[in-house]
């Protein structure tokens, strides 16, 4: 099998697997960053790989109004356009079009939309989120969902019945997994019962991963942690589990908790472009006068090349006076931060010491939050 998940070991609810790919093996728990035009906002390929990425996203939205899918596709896929030789997930689209675009008409059939970038009129159903995303050549490809507000019931019951809808119909246009793995995803809100009832349908469709969408759009963390409390044992097991679009480290902990396996987000590269770092005892600006001096790295623990090479005195100096290098600099340590996050999160789980982790992480990372 080309795609093939493994539990490897439990604790709790947490799990630690790997996930096999036609493009390598991916350790999970996993964090991803988030390639929305074909690139890692600032880090080229090369330091992905050396940060130790394993998994990356791109949009389906954006490639297909720009530079096109099928333009994607002449070139060779996204492994060839953007050389990046590891696995990659495209999103359907549909969180886009319902946040971005000027919407003209959402339908049973799909939605009539205008794009952001130049007002063009477009169309976009599950059967075409399909075909964009099997032009792309992502291996794992997400069904074309409606994203909705998670605290209005009466939209998110709407949601979760044409959600259903367009699943079954992105299954059938897109039956065989072996090349590319099309993961359901479940929608709810923050509502128990309509979380169970589109986990019910999405099962017997039998998709080789399910994700778990409409959340971090608004509603409140302990909403959220709720929310996963209930709904992710609805889904299978014996197949990953990826929470759509959360990446602040202390969710990335009670996620796992939880049982989730994978995560993406824009947020390590997003606050870097706003002079932000992660670090062990909260976000860090580094913008703040008391770093003008500063001789020592961002954290002197991380082993990432910003931290290795540069001081903070420096890092302050390039993001005060815009320097396209403070962007990259620390957007390679926010992705490091992340991915070293998962690997301990990892090891501690096969080591039967998650709790004392997650307890000792949160402790500082929210005890202490930095300006």
């Amino acid at each position: 099998m080309s795609f093939y998940f493994q539990v490897v070991k439990t604790q709790a609810r947490a799990r630690a697997g790997i996930f096999k790919t036609p493009h390598g093996d991916i350790l999970t728990p996993v964090f991803a960053p988030v390639g929305t035009q074909a690139t890692v906002k600032a880090v080229p390929p090369r330091d992905l790989v050396e940060v130790g990425a394993s998994l990356v996203l791109s949009n389906t939205y954006h490639l297909y109004l720009r530079p096109g899918d099928e333009l994607v596709h002449e070139m060779g896929g996204l492994h060839r356009f953007m050389r990046w030789d590891g696995p990659i997930l495209t999103d359907s689209g549909g969180f886009q079009v319902f946040s971005l675009a000027q919407i003209n008409r959402i339908d049973d059939e799909g939605v009539t939309f205008r794009s952001h970038i130049d007002g063009s009129k477009h169309r976009l159903t599950p059967e075409k989120s399909i075909a964009i995303q099997e032009n792309l050549g992502a291996d794992i490809i997400m069904c074309f969902d409606q994203c909705p507000t998670p605290t209005d019931r009466a939209v998110v019951d709407q949601a979760v019945e044409r959600t259903s809808r367009w699943a079954a119909r992105c299954r059938e246009a897109h039956p065989d997994d072996s090349v590319q793995a099309v993961f359901g995803i479940q929608q709810g809100g923050i509502f128990e019962d309509m979380r169970a009832r589109s986990s019910e349908f999405l099962t017997q469709l039998n998709f080789p991963g399910y994700a778990v969408g409409g959340l971090a759009v608004g509603e409140s963390k302990a909403d959220m942690y709720q929310t996963l409390d209930t709904a992710v044992p609805m889904l299978p097991a014996d197949k990953p589990r990826y929470l759509m679009g959360v990446g602040a480290p202390d969710d990335l902990v009670q996620a796992v908790l939880r049982g989730i396996d994978i995560f993406d987000c824009v947020l390590p590269t997003r606050i870097a472009r706003h002079g932000a770092v992660f670090t062990p005892t909260g976000t860090m600006n580094m913008r703040h006068t008391r770093h003008t001096r500063d001789e020592n790295p961002i954290d002197p623990s991380c082993d990432c090349y910003t931290c290795r090479n540069f001081s903070r005195a420096y890092l302050r100096h390039l993001v005060k006076a815009e320097e396209l290098l403070g962007h990259y600099l620390l957007s390679v340590h926010n992705i490091r931060f992340l991915i070293r996050h998962m690997e301990a999160i990892r090891a501690a789980i096969l080591e039967d010491r998650l709790e004392v982790y997650a307890a000792d992480f949160l402790n500082r990372y929210l005890g202490t939050q930095r300006s």
